[in-house]
């Protein structure tokens, strides 16, 4: 038997957008849903079928081949359809939850299935030289897992379970208001189905324990504030035989002393004297990685910038790093020896000469108060 157009199930039109495929998918699935037809199998095939639609319809790929090549057109995209209503249910939680209010989830919604641990975070802080290098270091952490003692159970021993004698042990209580059929949570068991008689010692009846955890994290040269390394299954630990969930490594980045840094460049201050400024030097400097040489040019001004190429952060999935900037700062002497008197004497005459020669004067801007990376924004830009 062939299939039905996926725009004639749901009774919309080919550009129809993703709003009016959800609305009319959710008046479909509470017309035909099986729990308010119960024992009518048109009403299950067509609430398959509607849902069929909808999953197609409603992921752009899906729904972009189907409009080319039609049914042909989604073999090999891994679409096979619904084998019963519980892939159903799991698949569009969003609708049967969200939109419906959890109306007719039924047992399905039971909460003593497998379930996944949350994910959970640990900020790690780092400093400049670390981020720069990558580090490996072994992180401590707690996380909530299943008590080993009682299985996650939270009672003594499986003697100490009930039946949760109001809901029957569905962990749902129905009612009906007209022709519709309600479902909410039992309050009694809180939709475990169960009630524990003699609770677990070591767990207090909660059927989770906190554990001591250490784990090896190895962190990239380049990373910036913010960067999140993730660590499968380490995160808090599972329900019912379920899958932990992920722990999510946040980097936080230290405030350093001298360097500030601008994705992978990085900017600090050199200060030189005005015979070094004058004359040129060499000059030693602190990078991310250590010592290095800084060549200071003749006749070098305050507020000028030098640069180390290479010798900032290594550039994220890209080759090579970025450069160290230095922002120079001409220092002006306070105390003189006699001496340093006598031969700066001379040079404020020969300086005066030369200015009466040519008609020249005045100081330039120095930028000062801006700070060092508001100096270099023009580099940046």
């Amino acid at each position: 038997m062939s299939k039905r157009d996926y725009y004639e199930v749901l009774g919309v039109s080919r550009d129809a957008s993703d709003a009016e495929i959800k609305k009319a998918y959710r008046t479909l699935a509470m017309q035909h849903h099986p729990d308010r037809n119960s024992g009518d199998a048109e009403a299950e095939e067509l609430f398959k079928e509607a849902s069929e639609a909808y999953q197609v319809l409603s992921e752009p790929e899906k729904r972009s081949a189907y409009d080319r090549f039609g049914h042909d057109g989604l073999r090999g995209m891994g679409h096979q359809g619904f084998s019963n209503f519980d892939d159903i249910f799991s698949s569009f939680g969003d609708i049967f939850g969200d939109l419906f209010g959890g109306a007719f989830a039924g047992s399905r919604a039971r909460r003593d299935g497998p379930r996944q641990g949350r994910d959970l975070a640990y900020e790690l802080e780092m400093t400049y030289e670390e981020a720069a290098t990558g580090i490996e270091r072994e992180i401590e952490f707690e996380r909530p897992t299943e008590c080993v003692y009682c299985g996650g159970s939270g009672a003594k021993s499986p003697d100490a379970i009930r039946e949760c004698t109001s809901c029957g042990g569905s962990g749902q209580m129905s009612y009906r208001q007209g022709f519709m059929t309600f479902s909410t949570t039992c309050s009694d068991c809180n939709g475990a189905g169960r009630r524990i008689t003699e609770h677990c010692a070591e767990c207090d009846g909660a059927g989770r324990r906190l554990e001591q955890r250490k784990v090896k994290v190895k962190i990239p040269p380049g990373v910036d504030e913010g960067a999140r390394l993730r660590l499968r299954e380490e995160g808090e630990g599972g329900a019912k035989g379920g899958p932990a969930g992920d722990l999510f490594v946040v980097v936080s980045m230290l405030a350093h002393e001298e360097f500030e840094r601008n994705g992978a460049d990085v900017a600090s201050q050199v200060s030189v004297s005005f015979s070094q400024a004058a004359l040129g030097d060499t000059v030693k400097v602190r990078t991310l990685y250590g010592e290095s040489d800084l060549e200071i040019p003749q006749g070098v001004q305050s507020s000028d910038v030098l640069r180390l190429k290479g010798e900032g952060f290594q550039r994220l999935g890209r080759r090579g790093r970025g450069d160290h900037m230095f922002l120079v700062h001409v220092l002006t002497p306070t105390k003189l020896t006699p001496d340093e008197e006598k031969l700066f004497g001379e040079l404020l005459e020969i300086e005066r000469e030369k200015a009466e020669k040519n008609g020249a004067g005045g100081a330039g801007e120095n930028g000062a108060g801006k700070g060092i990376l508001g100096k270099l924004s023009s580099l940046w830009a």
